[in-house]
């Protein structure tokens, strides 16, 4: 097995950061301290430590909010969800790192090198700067990654030695028994694997020896697997509101890149998305987003989105986004086809409508699909576009229907539309109706005017009067 420790030291800020396209001066408080702050704030002298009213002083611009560790609970669960991605094991290290079993994917990945690129390249898109480590072990990852040492370990022959470099401090050690190692002149793990083992427990306690030897491997490690939900939820607080709706497609990216990786994981798809703007006031503004067959890419469900943005109208500033996929499906991917010029066009006939639907609403596209009704007014209903007819197609129908029958002129009992009319095909006897009150009794025939226009009429047999119903192309 191969562990890779992902640790985000920077969380507190990144839950509000990530938000932002832009870098102003942003800082995260602990009451009236400065926590962290970022890159633009540290620039202008905004230090972690410092009182509040001292870093707006020295950044008159600084926008800063209290710290929410629920937020960032919430963040490292969905960045659990992405993480699946990259493996089947995954497991929680509060408050802000992960614990991947990677060993079974790097085939997957072409080898561990890349698999830590798109790794890296992965969380930075999401608007995260993290720290790995890698070792055969959860509890020797982490620690290489508390000492700031980010060079893999493959092998267990290789542990003793690269652990025993790492300060004591990297252990978290309570400060008794910190101060107890400092008080035998131990400053690093090579002091501690020096001393026997029973001498070590007997002196700085029984829990240490236990960390040294599941990170050496000499005792089992488990770990608790990370189980996501059936379905999606994220949020993302914007650092500061914003009256744009198009400005919220760089969050939603980042929220559509976690649904990416959860449903890569999982081998699923998504259908439906729900995007909610939320207001400082209830209620929030909300739309839906449908595609017409199960998909996880995240660029492609961005597109839909901002078709979506670009005709929002928001009551109020919006100071946070929600998206939920509250149903997740079975996933087929595009298989190879022979045929590459077909296979291609029908994805982009698909995307076709979805971006129509995301534009104009889904109730402006629709396709049409056939009933098992022998009236032709009422042998059709819309449909979703693409979903098969259920019936088999009758005999020759015309391809333009008028809404309703246009009664004919007649001359000696002949039909007149544009001349008179020639009959090619007929008579088709339509009777039908009767139980609810709307019966037919028509002869339908196909017929043609000098003009060489092909028509479909029927006589009613009632009446004897000739209707024209149909334009053949």
């Amino acid at each position: 097995m191969l562990w890779l420790a992902l640790r985000i030291p920077d969380l507190p800020l990144a839950v509000f950061e990530r938000a932002a396209s832009s870098k102003a001066p942003f800082a995260v408080a602990d009451g009236r301290t400065v926590l962290l702050a970022n890159a633009a704030a540290d620039a202008a002298g905004v230090l972690p430590g410092l009182p509040l009213s001292a870093a707006q002083a020295l950044a008159p611009e600084l926008r800063f909010r209290q710290r929410q560790p629920a937020r960032e609970e919430h963040a490292l669960r969905r960045l659990a969800d992405w993480a699946f991605a990259y493996s089947p094991l995954v497991s929680l290290q509060p408050p802000s790192g992960l614990l991947l079993e990677i060993g079974g994917s790097l085939k997957l990945y072409e080898g561990l090198d890349k698999l830590l690129a798109g790794f890296r390249s992965g969380l930075q898109d999401l608007g995260y700067n993290g720290r790995l480590a890698v070792a055969p072990t959860p509890s020797a990852a982490w620690l290489l990654n508390l000492g700031g040492d980010e060079k893999p370990v493959i092998r267990h022959e290789e542990l003793p030695a690269r652990l025993g470099l790492l300060p004591v401090a990297a252990l978290a050690l309570a400060p008794t028994t910190l101060k107890a190692a400092q008080g035998l002149g131990i400053k690093d793990l090579n002091g501690l694997l020096a001393l026997p083992r029973a001498g070590l427990a007997r002196r700085l306690g029984r829990e240490l020896a236990t960390l040294l030897d599941r990170a050496l491997g000499r005792v089992p490690d488990p770990r608790r697997p990370y189980l996501p939900k059936p379905r999606f939820e994220s949020e993302l607080e914007l650092p500061a509101e914003t009256e744009s709706a198009t400005a919220l497609a760089f969050p939603l990216r980042r929220l559509l890149l976690e649904l990416g990786g959860f449903l890569l994981g999982l081998d699923s798809g998504v259908q439906q998305l729900h995007v909610v703007l939320e207001h400082a006031q209830p209620p929030a503004t909300a739309f839906t987003l449908g595609l017409a067959a199960p998909g996880r890419a995240p660029d492609h469900l961005l597109a839909l989105a901002r078709e979506r943005l670009d005709r929002v109208k928001l009551p109020a500033p919006v100071r946070a986004l929600r998206l939920q996929a509250p149903q997740i499906h079975p996933y087929t991917p595009d298989a190879p086809s022979l045929f590459q010029d077909t296979a291609s066009a029908t994805n982009v006939w698909t995307q076709l409508i979805e971006r129509l639907s995301a534009r104009m609403g889904d109730s402006a596209v629709f396709g049409l699909g056939m009933v098992s009704e022998h009236r032709p007014e009422r042998a059709w209903r819309y449909v979703s576009p693409g979903e098969p007819s259920a019936t088999e197609p009758p005999p020759e129908r015309p391809l333009w229907l008028l809404p309703r029958p246009e009664r004919l002129s007649c001359s000696h009992g002949q039909p007149h539309w544009h001349g008179p009319l020639v009959l090619r095909r007929g008579p088709e006897r339509i009777e039908s109706g009767w139980w609810d009150g709307h019966d037919v009794r028509r002869d339908y025939y196909v017929a043609q005017n000098p003009r060489g226009e092909r028509v479909w009429v029927f006589q009613e047999q009632r009446s004897r009067d000739w209707f024209l119903h149909g334009l053949f192309s």
